[in-house]
């Protein structure tokens, strides 16, 4: 799917109830928010609120949709707090990948039992601009790509100058429209064949995962006989 606008009124909404919301509260809601946010993190308090300065300053303007851990580890003051970081992103990665998974083979099982002489996976999304026919989306490269990767965007270039029509998956993305966006000015894509749909740019929202194919990212891949390969 192409992507949308920011959400103006639902912001304009939540900033209308803080404004009827008792000042005397407002503290105590806040500092609740703040230590929830730094628990399911891992996080202590003191490391949420630097993480929150961190995100107020260059690191934030140029990366605005990146996590507390990563963006801690990348301006660890030690050795230790980096490696901290990286055990802790493990962790969580770790932990909601598995989650992930268990309720993939959840879904593969009712699928099997509901729609069992279907295929499970159809990229790019349905819908009426990307439905003409099953063998144009068969034809069509699906590419996968992840932030502060070299690789993903040679790949992508390299692409989009052979004239390939391809939809472009941005792997933890977290649904965020702007980083996507930045993600394809910084890459170079042309926003004409982004108007014509011949590059379509999505939040990857775990459909990588869901292939369950080999290697590392970028991932080129292509529907053969109802299975998807790497190219």
């Amino acid at each position: 799917m192409l992507l949308a606008a920011c959400f103006v009124e639902a912001a304009a909404a939540r900033g209308a109830a803080s404004a009827l919301a008792p000042s005397q509260d407002r503290p105590t809601a806040i500092e609740r928010s703040d230590e929830q946010r730094a628990q399911d993190w891992g996080l202590r308090i003191d490391e949420w609120a630097r993480y929150r300065d961190l995100m107020q300053g260059h690191l934030g303007t140029h990366s605005p949709g990146i996590d507390p851990l990563t963006a801690l580890g990348i301006e660890a003051r030690s050795e230790e707090e980096r490696h901290r970081y990286a055990e802790l992103q493990v962790q969580v990665e770790a932990h909601r990948v598995e989650k992930l998974l268990a309720y993939q083979r959840a879904y593969d099982e009712a699928w099997r039992r509901l729609h069992g002489d279907m295929p499970r996976v159809v990229l790019p999304d349905a819908g009426p601009a990307h439905t003409a026919t099953a063998t144009a989306a068969r034809e069509r490269l699906a590419v996968f790509v992840k932030d502060t990767c070299a690789a993903c965007e040679q790949t992508v270039q390299r692409l989009q100058a052979a004239g390939t029509e391809f939809d472009l998956y941005v792997v933890g993305s977290r649904n965020d429209d702007a980083h996507i966006r930045a993600w394809a000015r910084r890459t170079g894509i042309d926003p004409a064949r982004v108007s014509r749909g011949a590059i379509t740019l999505n939040h990857d929202g775990g459909r990588w995962l869901s292939l369950a194919l080999p290697g590392e990212l970028p991932a080129v891949v292509r529907q053969v006989n109802g299975q998807w390969q790497r190219q």
